[in-house]
């Protein structure tokens, strides 16, 4: 028997992605619907100097509960997520890319995991990042396991499904890449269950990526030590039970 969510937020960043922002929503609104349970869709505009606000107008008269989030200029891919978690409103919340890189009717496998997890992140087993940023992604592994010990086998999958509730125990501050792992660690810390389930990931076919940028990179690596300090000193402040990492599941 599938399990049923309370409700589902489901939060969109999006920046410059007038290419495919359209069909993402579409795709998530029908697989919802399909679901039959309490949704909403929240689509963060972050900074975008393209079509991908206007677009975004456009779906709101047209998707009852649609709504759209903007900010100027541009905060960053964590910058976005933490402005549609502040616009959540149901129990649970999912995060999916609007970059169409991966399937949302498998939303379902990230559900049928969540009975035994509080967070449930997707694993891209077959990549279909250019190279650079692959390489990228494994020195980033290597650095957080190092940091944090392991918490997923794809830390920074941007599919992923978590209780509401984490976020009241969690102070998420990073505006880059490194908010993922914020989530993961500060979730672990207090022990909270992260389980996993691989989704299918695909080429992007509109829009440029900006996770290899010299600039994201940067910023996440001056984030991350900074998190881990400050984890160190809050993690006392936790009352939660010991932290559990979930197997894979098959």
């Amino acid at each position: 028997m599938e399990t049923k969510l309370s409700g589902l937020s489901v939060v969109l960043p999006a920046h410059n992605e007038e290419g495919t922002v359209e069909s993402v929503v579409d795709q998530v609104h029908g697989v919802l619907e399909a679901l039959g349970i309490d949704y909403e869709i929240i689509l963060v505009d972050d900074g975008s100097i393209d079509r991908t606000g206007d677009i975004g107008i456009g779906l709101k008269a047209r998707i009852p509960k649609f709504r759209l989030v903007q900010h100027f200029p541009n905060r960053g891919y964590g910058g976005a997520l933490k402005a549609g978690f502040h616009a959540d409103t149901k129990d649970w919340i999912s995060f999916f890319p609007a970059d169409g890189q991966f399937k949302f009717d498998e939303i379902r496998l990230l559900i049928g995991r969540m009975k035994d997890a509080d967070i449930v992140s997707g694993f891209r087993a077959d990549r279909k990042d250019v190279l650079i940023r692959r390489i990228n992604a494994m020195a980033w592994k290597a650095l957080v396991r190092l940091l944090f010990g392991r918490l997923c086998r794809d830390i920074d999958c941007g599919f992923k499904l978590f209780r509401r509730r984490i976020l009241a125990d969690l102070r998420l501050e990073g505006n880059g890449a490194s908010i993922d792992t914020e989530l993961l660690a500060g979730a672990k810390a207090l022990g909270y269950r992260i389980g996993e389930v691989e989704v299918t990931h695909l080429p992007r076919t509109a829009g440029k990526a900006t996770g290899a940028d010299l600039k994201v990179i940067l910023r996440a690596l001056r984030d991350l030590p900074r998190f881990r300090l400050r984890l160190g000193r809050e993690i006392g402040k936790a009352t939660h039970a010991e932290p559990k990492i979930l197997p894979e599941e098959g």
